[in-house]
């Protein structure tokens, strides 16, 4: 009965032990990708706006978010850096692909 107690208490602090561990963890990965930005970078922040970097400066980051766009954001908003996709399948149709698109398949998208 005596062990109980101790025993209780190591049972609620490593799981919280273990879970700043895991936070401190994210949060050292965001801060180094927030410190390696560089001008072109496409990014996405926590609001959910994907957008290309335009400027830099110590707190604030300059997101063009539409060609000629440019609104200030805190470098904190930026959540992760989001990689261009480059379509690997050739197969793969674009919007000036196919002058005559497959039936069912609008032709403006």
């Amino acid at each position: 009965m005596e062990l109980l107690f101790p025993l209780l208490i190591l049972a609620l602090l490593v799981p919280t032990f273990l879970g700043v561990r895991r936070q401190k963890k994210e949060m050292q990965k965001v801060t180094a990708l927030q410190d390696s930005l560089r001008i072109g970078d496409r990014v996405l922040t926590t609001a959910g706006l994907h957008a290309t970097v335009a400027a830099l400066a110590d707190d604030t980051v300059d997101l063009e978010i539409a060609p000629g766009v440019v609104t200030t954001w805190s470098r904190l908003v930026i959540r992760e850096r989001v990689e261009t996709e480059t379509p690997q399948d050739p197969d793969l149709l674009r919007k000036d692909d196919d002058a005559n698109p497959p039936e069912g398949r609008p032709t403006e998208y």
